[in-house]
């Protein structure tokens, strides 16, 4: 397990570097001049030049690679264009509110998502069984902005239950997070479903019901843990889906997060907090990938990693 733990970490740091020069080049390539946006319509051609000169957008594209790598390896992405503050301090500031939304949304989809495809697997051609499989294409398929506003409208304007936007108490994190975990409750409730019946099928659990034991007690003895294991890898994968999905739903609902910030700083071409957002998911989603591993092997001990 050691040598597999050393081993993902060298291949994170490819992974981080690959990040790195992906977002680096698609940010170059994208029209826009961070000098042009953070003047005026008045200013001059001089103006512009000893902004650019300022921010350091004047050099060549190696130079600047050089210069940012630099940076990165010593822990520093340099300066906000927009905001005069150290990057990586900016987006800092920001993680906390988007990580309790993620948290806030992988919570609930485990909680409804587990014992709902269980029992739909329990209970297979059931009313619940139906129910489930019709919501789940539903979940898939609706847009998360989409639904975001609905729930708004209905919720928040027509029945004036909840907040409709800000981040404050538990009220203020119901909708965002439902929003967020919607779809993924369909997609895990889906696989959680699919492992229980193909775990119901095994040899194992036809012997533990032949010895007597109740039936209750075989599914959450025997078949839950043995189930929930393919559904530890799909939430790992999901982590960063609910930091992706997490920039449409903090715009919709006004959520201070790192998603606002991500979408202002591309929009104000600000290269440094838009790099520093892109190194810290990355690195969010090999952390979270390698502890799924782990989690995967404690779930499964005819698992193991060489």
């Amino acid at each position: 397990m050691i040598q597999y733990i050393l081993r993902r970490a060298v291949q994170s740091l490819i992974v981080l570097l690959g990040a790195l020069l992906i977002s680096f080049v698609i940010l170059r390539v994208v029209p826009g001049d961070p000098a042009l946006m953070m003047l005026s319509d008045l200013a001059t051609p001089e103006d512009i030049e000893r902004m650019r000169a300022a921010l350091g957008v004047d050099q060549s594209v190696w130079l600047q690679l050089g210069i940012f790598l630099k940076q990165v390896a010593t822990g520093d992405f340099g300066m906000s264009y927009r905001n005069q503050v150290p990057a990586l301090d900016l987006v800092l500031s920001y993680l906390p509110a988007t990580f309790e939304l993620a948290v806030a949304a992988l919570g609930l989809t485990i909680v409804v998502s587990v014992p709902l495809g269980a029992y739909a697997a329990v209970r297979k051609g059931s009313w619940v069984d139906n129910m489930l499989s019709g919501f789940a294409l539903i979940g898939q398929s609706v847009p998360v902005f989409w639904l975001g506003i609905m729930l708004i409208l209905v919720v928040s304007v027509q029945f004036r239950l909840l907040p409709t936007s800000g981040r404050g108490g538990l009220s203020h994190l119901i909708l965002p997070a439902v929003t967020l975990a919607a779809a993924q409750v369909a997609l895990v409730s889906r696989i959680m479903r699919s492992s229980m019946l193909e775990v119901m099928r095994q040899d194992y659990i036809r012997t533990a019901r032949a010895k007597g034991i109740s039936e209750w007690a075989v599914i959450l003895r025997h078949a839950l843990r043995n189930a929930f294991a393919p559904v530890v890898t799909v939430l790992g994968l999901q982590v960063g889906t609910l930091l992706g999905g997490a920039i449409i739903t903090e715009t919709v609902f006004a959520w201070p997060g790192a998603g606002n910030l991500l979408v202002n700083s591309i929009g104000a071409r600000d290269y440094p907090v838009v790099q520093a957002m892109v190194v810290i998911s990355a690195l969010v989603f090999v952390i979270t990938n390698l502890i799924v591993d782990i989690i995967y092997v404690l779930l499964d001990p005819r698992v193991t990693y060489s």
